[in-house]
This record gives C-alpha cells, sequence and structure tokens, in this order.
C-alpha cells in the first residue's frame, strides 16, 4: 500500500513538473520581453527630443574661487528627463502583444500599434489583456528595481543598450544572446 502511495506522488509530481518550468520559462518571457520593450521606448522617446536643446546642471553655489560648478548637457540625456520618461514608459506596454517563435518555442513581445499611425500586419501577434498586464507589472518592477542602471545607461549614448541592460546588467534575458537584434 504503501508502494502505490509512492508512486502515485512520484507520478502527480512528474506530471506537475513540466508545468512548473513552462511557468517559470513565460515569466522569464515576460520579464525579458518588458525589459526589451522598456530599452526600445526609452529610445524612442528620446530620440524624440530635440538634440540641441541643453540643460545646465551642477551646484548653483559659488566656489571660494568665485566659480560655479555648472555643466551644460543634453535635455534628452538628462537625469530629470529620463527619471520623467520613466514614469510613462510602462504605460506603453499596453502596446505590445505576444509573438511565439516557432523554431525555440520562446515568447517575444511586439509592438502592435504603429507610432506614427501606420497600418501593421499583425498575423503573428497574439493580443491578451493578460499578457499587456504581466508585460506592464514586469515592466514597473524592472523601473523599481534597476533606476540607477536605467539611468546610468541611457544617460550616455551607449550601443546595445539591450544586451547590457537586459542580460548583463540585470540577467533578465539569459537567452538573449539567441535573439535577433532590430535596429531603430
Amino acid at each position: 500500500m504503501r508502494e502505490v502511495a509512492l508512486v502515485l506522488a512520484s507520478c502527480v509530481f512528474l506530471c506537475f513538473l513540466p508545468s512548473c518550468s513552462q511557468a517559470a520559462r513565460q515569466g522569464q518571457d515576460i520579464r525579458c520581453g518588458a525589459c526589451r520593450a522598456l530599452v526600445d521606448e526609452m529610445e524612442w522617446a528620446i530620440s524624440q527630443i530635440d538634440p540641441k536643446k541643453m540643460i545646465q546642471t551642477g551646484s548653483f553655489r559659488i566656489n571660494p574661487d568665485g566659480s560655479q560648478s555648472i555643466r551644460e548637457v543634453p535635455l534628452a540625456r538628462s537625469e530629470g528627463n529620463l527619471l520623467e520618461l520613466m514614469e510613462n514608459v510602462c504605460e506603453r506596454m499596453e502596446e505590445y502583444g505576444e509573438h511565439k517563435d516557432s523554431l525555440t518555442n520562446r515568447n517575444s513581445y511586439i509592438r502592435i500599434k504603429s507610432r506614427s499611425g501606420e497600418v501593421m500586419d499583425l498575423s503573428e501577434a497574439t493580443l491578451d489583456s493578460r499578457v499587456t498586464s504581466s508585460l506592464k507589472f514586469a515592466c514597473e518592477t524592472i523601473v523599481e528595481q534597476n533606476e540607477d542602471e536605467i539611468i546610468e545607461f541611457f544617460a550616455h549614448e551607449t550601443d546595445n543598450v539591450k544586451d547590457k541592460l537586459c542580460s548583463k546588467r540585470t540577467d533578465l534575458c539569459d537567452h538573449a544572446l539567441k535573439i535577433p537584434h532590430d535596429e531603430l
């Protein structure tokens, strides 16, 4: 009798094991997709600000020698502007849909609404409010937990921010080296 119970418990455990790993993988896909979408949205928002606009940063106190420690930085990459952009960036996760890669069986997240109003091909995207709310929650969590890293990467122009932030710095996309990189 005891052996039967042990075999039964083992079977139940083995039945639930694949679904647990699939749920963990789906959670990883959502966190990775949210990070990659966050980077896309931040880069786009920064690109929409006139690069000629500058802002003065530093201390407005007068040093003993009569000088001030003020420097001019581009408005688009100033800490204040980046903080403002981060406040609203996760709202745009509602403009993303899920795409399942048939080769890897992994989910990625693609824009379903064009920024310019053009019609987009949505044949490969799945639109689901649960996915977008999960993506938005993951984005908010990433912004909250990695605010300093996000500001650090976007304060200076850097190449491959998606890889550097989402894979190397935060480990949200440990499989990201296999994801194709799109160019802006």
